[in-house]
């Protein structure tokens, strides 16, 4: 990229020079950082010195085209070079268990007519065995179960569920969420509740889960228009069933306080006359 930016050819605009005669690169790139990127057009690798930030590295790589990788990168902090070396992975990792795992079971809700999805991450050993007279109480049978060891286990990292919500975002998603919950397999047992009211307990075991949007109404959706509807619902309470709809039920006016007290006493009600 940067033998392009100054090639003879000089079709990139953005290269021209300043009225120092200097070239800006790219804005937000450090001439420290640019000083050690330079090593690799003389010797294909890049030794990072200490106190140069990895991932300001790494953006710069990718603005320049420079493959990111062990063979190109040489550091000293392991720690950092491979946390984005494993975010590489995650993305790529995730694009498959995508295509894969997630969007068949979203598909499926899309032609239920729904615009959101909520899927629970199960070990392919996980057994859910609910009881159809005393079924777990928290509205779990609204959510998808998607049986995969291999997804758990990736999602067993905080730094890949980020990864997986960039993606997810990149797809045009919306109100992602990605965490542990409890999820209910089977019952333990059915207590009896004084008064004879039953309380089951299920076994819980920690999953992941998924939970995304793709709503376009959003806003539309969650809002209440509240009109003013002309009802008969009042009128119908209080009518008995052989009064026709249409017939006019007197209903005593409503007096106010001050009427009454600046009322002749000739007019007044005899509960209301002063003693």
């Amino acid at each position: 990229m940067l033998g392009r930016m100054f090639g003879p050819g000089r079709e990139y605009n953005f290269t021209r020079p300043n009225e120092k005669g200097e070239y800006e690169i790219a804005e937000g790139i450090s001439s420290t950082v640019f000083r050690t990127v330079l090593d690799y057009y003389k010797t294909g690798v890049i030794h990072c010195p200490d106190g140069i930030s990895i991932p300001d590295l790494r953006d710069t790589c990718d603005y320049l085209c420079i493959n990111f990788d062990f063979n190109t990168i040489k550091c000293q902090d392991l720690s950092a070079l491979l946390h984005e070396l494993s975010n590489d992975g995650a993305h790529n990792q995730f694009d498959g268990y995508l295509e894969e795992l997630i969007l068949p079971i979203m598909v499926g809700s899309a032609k239920k007519g729904e615009r959101e999805c909520h899927i629970v991450v199960l070990t392919d050993e996980d057994i859910v065995d609910w009881d159809e007279d005393y079924p777990p109480p928290m509205g779990e049978e609204y959510s998808q179960i998607l049986y995969s060891s291999k997804l758990y286990r990736f999602f067993k990292y905080i730094e890949n569920r980020d990864v997986a919500k960039t993606v997810l975002k990149e797809r045009g998603l919306k109100n992602i969420r990605i965490g542990i919950e409890g999820y209910p397999t089977y019952k333990e047992k059915v207590k009896r509740r004084p008064g004879g009211r039953s309380e089951v307990i299920y076994n819980y075991v920690q999953r992941p889960f998924i939970q995304m949007s793709w709503e376009k109404e959003e806003g539309k959706s969650r809002h209440v228009d509240f009109q003013c509807v002309r009802s008969k619902s009042l009128t119908n309470l209080i009518m008995d069933e052989d009064v026709a709809e249409d017939q006019v039920i007197p209903y005593p006016p409503q007096v106010d306080e001050l009427d009454r007290l600046n009322a002749p006493l000739s007019q007044m009600d005899p509960s209301d006359l002063p003693d």
